[in-house]
């Protein structure tokens, strides 16, 4: 023990006190692209086995035991292959766009609660940051689209950018629905908040329908199934990413999933609870939090995967028919009921 005092000493004495700080938060993020990686693998796992059952198939079941380690022969066959692109892309922005939409992605995963003492970074404006870096990643793909130089790929990228601005308003306002019941951006104390019961019945029916709202709103950011205009199969190949191959195609790829989970795991925080336990708090078991948190994430995802393999894929006139002629005056409505709810119980309590 004294050897490592000595040792933490000498570290500290060696190294000025403002830079310090740098050795755990490269251990933190290392920690975190190790969760990133190992979730978006499994995600994807996840995924191929509900279509399989949802369209009565066994799904993976070759690689490991009953196909667990499917995924991490694809992630190795990624790594191998070969990476090509058009000899007319812009290379550097071809390059860069990848990178774009994973960092975004990890930024947004490192200020999740996990529990009431696990959290990477607890920001007292939390909510708004994650609604603002998920715009973001918008821009990998536009990025993508445009440099790789294919008119397929320019398609994709624009309804995307279509598809991310008309939704995002949705997102945010069935959010800012409920910070007006809250009172707060930080999600640590929204999760305090919910000591005494969910948000989503604390809330009453504004809160049903901003879960409803902001759960077609998230399904539709990611990019998926109903809403993956982006990737249109049928109509454009893969997309914005039909020129990218190799590990620049798994980051799109893995991006798209642990986005699914991101957005899952804002509803869990803000709508169920967040890592508390339905049954009380654990504040006797914290690790007990993580389970509840991830419980609770994971059954938002296959809500999410049910969607994709239940409904057909709409049109561009219907995509935004939906956002901007029913859920926005919805949303906007919903959250002057809200507002008022909110004024009423103030007014009853002084």
């Amino acid at each position: 023990m004294n050897t490592l005092i000595n040792i933490n000493n000498l570290f500290l004495s060696i190294i000025p006190a403002e830079i310090t700080g740098l050795p755990k938060m490269a251990m933190i993020a290392l920690i975190y692209l190790g969760i990133f990686a190992v979730l978006g693998l499994y995600l994807v796992l996840l995924e191929r086995k509900v279509a399989a059952w949802f369209q009565l198939r066994l799904g993976p079941n070759r690689v490991g035991y009953h196909g667990l380690l499917q995924t991490m022969a694809d992630a190795l066959k990624l790594v191998s292959k070969e990476l090509t692109g058009t000899v007319k892309a812009d290379k550097f922005l071809y390059n860069l766009a990848p990178y774009f939409v994973i960092i975004t992605s990890l930024m947004a995963l490192g200020i999740f609660p996990f529990t009431q003492k696990l959290q990477a970074y607890d920001l007292n404006i939390g909510l708004f940051f994650l609604i603002a870096i998920s715009s973001i990643g918008v821009i990998g793909i536009l990025l993508g689209g445009w440099s790789s130089n294919n008119k397929f790929s320019l398609i994709g990228a624009m309804r995307s950018g279509v598809q991310t601005i008309s939704y995002e308003l949705s997102v945010g306002l069935s959010l800012l629905t409920m910070v007006l019941l809250t009172q707060s951006l930080q999600l640590s104390e929204i999760v305090e908040v919910q000591k005494n019961g969910w948000l989503i019945v604390q809330g009453h029916i504004p809160a049903i329908i901003a879960f409803m709202v902001f759960m077609i709103a998230g399904t539709a950011e990611t990019n998926r199934a109903p809403f993956d205009m982006v990737e249109a199969e049928s109509e454009l190949g893969a997309g914005f990413h039909t020129e990218y191959s190799g590990m620049k195609f798994a980051y799109f790829f893995l991006a798209e999933f642990i986005n699914m989970f991101i957005i899952a795991a804002i509803a869990t925080t803000v709508f169920f609870g967040g890592w508390l336990s339905p049954f009380g708090v654990t504040e006797s078991i914290p690790w007990l939090g993580v389970f509840w948190f991830l419980a609770k994430t994971f059954i938002l995802v296959f809500l999410m995967m049910w969607f994709r393999w239940t409904f057909p894929r709409l049109r561009v006139d219907q995509l935004l028919t939906l956002e901007w002629k029913y859920l926005l005056p919805i949303n906007l409505v919903n959250i002057v009921i809200m507002a008022v709810i909110v004024w009423l119980n103030l007014s009853i309590q002084f």
